[in-house]
């Protein structure tokens, strides 16, 4: 299942990409699962996803806590809590 993965903000600057098409393998099926996942795929993601407490989701572009199962999933979204004001 091929998947659209955007990063938002200091997620992105760490990844050194902002977007990037990733093939997870079957027993990922949770955000939680795939950030994991995503963790071993470099030392920028690695720092990008080292406090989860940071992150936020979005998959389909609607907001879902990091346990939300992926499902179908064809983009999902990874940024830091976003303030308004």
């Amino acid at each position: 299942m091929a998947i659209e993965m955007l990063y938002f903000a200091w997620v992105r600057e760490a990844i050194g990409t902002g977007s990037e098409r990733i093939d997870p393998p079957g027993e990922v099926t949770t955000v939680s699962a795939l950030i994991e996942w995503l963790a071993g795929r470099s030392a920028g993601h690695a720092e990008a996803f080292a406090d989860r407490a940071r992150l936020r989701a979005a998959v389909d572009q609607r907001f879902v806590p990091l346990e939300a199962p992926l499902g179908d999933a064809r983009e999902v979204a990874i940024f830091p809590p976003v303030t308004g004001g």
